[in-house]
């Protein structure tokens, strides 16, 4: 182990997130963000944690496009994409029951330089190869 520890922090309500990230930095040096209640709330989240200066990553590059550091998740287009195809196929007769359920098979690596560079972070060379997407 690498002498880290998770402390789950948790907003259960849209108005408790800035009193989260308030008693957040007395305790972490990073921050994962990662459920669907906060993706209405995004640009809230990006402004608090750049004014607080915590980097943190997220679950879609919709954050990152918002002034997040960084993302790692499903590409969120592609299951619209296959929603498309199955409402074709049901208004064509096919049974609901009948199709098959998909899991995301395409993930992304968005990785913001603007923030990296504001929060006083170098991100890897190996990183910035391996990212889908670099926003300068």
């Amino acid at each position: 182990m690498r002498g880290l520890q998770l402390e789950i922090l948790k907003a259960g309500a849209e108005g408790e997130i800035d009193a989260v990230f308030a008693s957040l930095v007395q305790h972490v040096d990073a921050l994962v963000v990662g459920d669907p209640l906060f993706n209405s709330r995004r640009e809230q989240i990006v402004a608090l944690a750049a004014r607080y200066r915590v980097p943190a990553i997220y679950n879609g590059r919709e954050y990152v496009a918002a002034g997040g550091l960084i993302s790692y998740g499903a590409n969120f287009a592609a299951p619209y994409h296959q929603i498309g195809i199955y409402a074709g196929r049901i208004l064509n007769g096919a049974k609901p029951a009948d199709l098959p359920v998909h899991q995301p098979t395409t993930f992304e690596l968005v990785v913001n330089l603007t923030t990296a560079k504001a929060l006083g972070l170098t991100v890897p060379p190996s990183v910035l190869a391996r990212a889908d997407e670099v926003i300068e």
